[in-house]
């Protein structure tokens, strides 16, 4: 028989905060909204975002600075695509650089066909490119990335290094995407389940994550099976351009290692302490 929906306790050493973004518009979804075929066209290689997307990254922005997110987050994850990377240190970047100051940009100015200025990495938390919160892979030139040479001279401040699926070696190309296979939904979800256990092996607490629409839709309704259907659908309906929904990962199958801060052993000097009930049950 299925189980009811029902409350849970969780030890909070084993739960983490992750802030869930989808990018910015894209000239992508522009063009695709026009027309569905746009998206096999070339010229969306790895697409940029629009001058509304960028509008909609500075309201995010604002968002996240009065909301206290922006000073909690200890790690941001940005898929390696143009568009992400451009809304990741756009919401959760420093201001403008300051010259004298000897600490490299998250983004160069006008990187990527923006009118931006550069963008500071001073006093925030450390950003690193994952390849496996990727969109669907393959078919759609708006979902290949670029070399990571190149984004490495975009984005000086974003740790490369782990641009790569798990168990691989980082390669600069794009050797996933595949120009006549696009990426099966059950396949994607898989490496959504994947990339979220990576992420309950991190020690921060609080991440934020920016990647795409698929990618969160079929990661997400991979959870939430146990909760009310109201529930399940707050946390896996489709998310819109540079929306931000903030849930909690709980660490059920012991990935993590984290040992747990706020606990205190008590018994501290030692003592008798049998409770009362288990000595009426005596």
């Amino acid at each position: 028989m299925e189980a009811k929906p029902s409350q849970g306790l969780y030890p909070l050493h084993r739960c983490k905060t992750i802030h869930l973004v989808r990018h910015a518009q894209g000239v992508h979804n522009v063009e695709g909204e026009k027309n569905h075929d746009a998206y096999l066209s070339e010229d969306l290689f790895d697409a940029h975002l629009t001058p509304l997307g960028w509008q909609q990254v500075d309201n995010l922005r604002k968002h996240v600075k009065a909301s206290g997110i922006s000073n909690k987050i200890e790690l941001v994850v940005v898929s390696p695509l143009l568009r992400t990377l451009q809304t990741a240190v756009g919401t959760f970047g420093g201001e403008g650089c300051i010259d004298g100051v000897d600490a490299p940009p998250l983004m160069k100015a006008g990187a990527g066909d923006s009118d931006r200025p550069a963008i500071s990495s001073l006093n925030r938390p450390p950003f690193i490119a994952v390849e496996s919160c990727r969109e669907h892979l393959g078919v759609h030139p708006c979902d290949r990335r670029n070399s990571i040479t190149k984004y490495r001279e975009l984005f000086p401040a974003i740790d490369f290094s782990l641009a790569s699926l798990p168990n691989q070696v980082e390669t600069d190309e794009d050797v996933l995407w595949k120009p006549e296979v696009r990426e099966e939904d059950k396949d994607l979800a898989a490496r959504g389940v994947k990339f979220m256990n990576w992420l309950s092996t991190r020690k921060e607490k609080e991440i934020a994550v920016v990647t795409h629409s698929g990618f969160l839709y079929h990661t997400l309704n991979s959870f939430g099976n146990d909760c009310d259907p109201a529930v399940k659908s707050e946390i896996s309906s489709h998310f819109a351009n540079c929306e931000l929904r903030s849930v909690v990962l709980v660490d059920k199958c012991m990935n993590g290692s984290d040992p747990p801060v706020t606990n205190y052993p008590g018994k501290i000097p030692s003592g008798e302490d049998l409770p009362s009930d288990i000595a009426d049950e005596k």
